[in-house]
C-alpha cells in the first residue's frame, strides 16, 4: 500500500512540474529577431540645403576678417571652398544624401579640412596680434573678429561631427555601421521623440555649440577616440577666442 502511494505521489509531482513548464512556456514572450531602433535602420537620406547653408556662412565670415588674419592670397581657401560646392553637387546631383562614393567622400572631407584650416589660422594670427597690442584701437573691431572666428570653428567642427559620426550622412542613411560615434538623448529612450528619428546635421550643429559654450559634453556624449579627441580640441580653441581673446579686448576697452 505504501509502495502505490509513493507512486502515486512521485507521478502527481510528475504532473505538476508539467503543467509549470507550460505555464512558463505561455508567459514567456517567444523568442523573435531583435528588434533595430529607427536609427540603425535604412531611411531617406538627408536634404543637403542645411550642410549647404552652413558652409556658406562660414565662408562668407572668412570673407569678412581683416586681411591680415587669413592666409595669404586671402582669396585662396574662399574660392576652394566655393568651388568645391559645385563640385560636390555635380558628383552627386541629388536633394538628398543617400548614393555614397570615394569621390564625394574625398571631397567633402577636403571642403571641411579647408574651412577649418583657414579658421585655424586666423584664430592664430588674432591671438598673436591681440598679445602684441596694447592700445585701445580697433577694440571693437577685435571683439568682432573674434566672434566670426568663435562662429566658424562651431561651424567647422559641426561639419566634422556630421562626416564622421557613423561614417557620414550616406552610412547612416544605409545604416552600414551599428555602433555609433555619437550617443543622443534618442537612441536612450523610446517614447521621447518620433518613431524615425536619426541625428541630422542641426543635431551636430547644437553639440558643436554646446561643447563651445560649456567647454565639456551636455546632453550628447562622445562614445570613440576620434570623437573625443575632436570635441577637445574645439574645446581648447573655444577657451582661447572665450578666455585670452575676449577677456584682452574687453580689457583694452577698460
Amino acid at each position: 500500500m505504501s509502495e502505490s502511494n509513493a507512486g502515486a505521489g512521485r507521478e502527481l509531482v510528475e504532473r505538476l512540474h508539467r503543467r509549470l513548464d507550460r505555464i512558463e512556456d505561455l508567459l514567456e514572450p517567444a523568442a523573435g529577431p531583435e528588434e533595430r531602433p529607427s536609427w540603425r535602420q535604412p531611411t531617406e537620406g538627408e536634404e543637403r540645403w542645411a550642410v549647404t547653408v552652413a558652409i556658406l556662412v562660414a565662408v562668407g565670415l572668412q570673407l569678412l576678417l581683416p586681411d591680415r588674419l587669413t592666409i595669404h592670397p586671402r582669396w585662396l581657401l574662399p574660392a576652394l571652398d566655393i568651388t568645391l560646392l559645385p563640385a560636390l553637387a555635380a558628383v552627386h546631383p541629388h536633394r538628398r544624401f543617400d548614393r555614397s562614393s570615394i569621390l564625394l567622400r574625398g571631397l567633402g572631407l577636403s571642403l571641411v579640412a579647408a574651412i577649418s584650416l583657414a579658421n585655424a589660422w586666423s584664430a592664430v594670427e588674432l591671438v598673436r596680434e591681440l598679445l602684441q597690442r596694447t592700445g585701445p584701437e580697433g577694440a571693437l573691431a577685435l571683439l568682432g573678429t573674434a566672434g566670426a572666428v568663435w562662429v566658424t570653428n562651431v561651424v567647422a567642427f559641426a561639419l566634422w561631427y556630421w562626416e564622421w559620426d557613423r561614417g557620414g550622412p550616406v552610412a547612416r542613411a544605409q545604416a552600414t555601421k551599428d555602433y555609433p560615434d555619437f550617443l543622443f538623448p534618442q537612441m536612450q529612450q523610446t517614447g521621447i521623440s518620433a518613431p524615425d528619428w536619426k541625428p541630422y546635421f542641426g543635431d551636430y550643429l547644437y553639440v558643436a555649440f554646446t561643447n563651445a559654450t560649456a567647454f565639456s559634453p551636455t546632453d550628447t556624449m562622445p562614445l570613440t577616440t576620434w570623437a573625443k579627441l575632436l570635441m577637445m580640441v574645439q574645446t581648447s580653441v573655444s577657451l582661447i577666442i572665450v578666455l585670452l581673446v575676449v577677456s584682452r579686448a574687453v580689457g583694452i576697452l577698460q
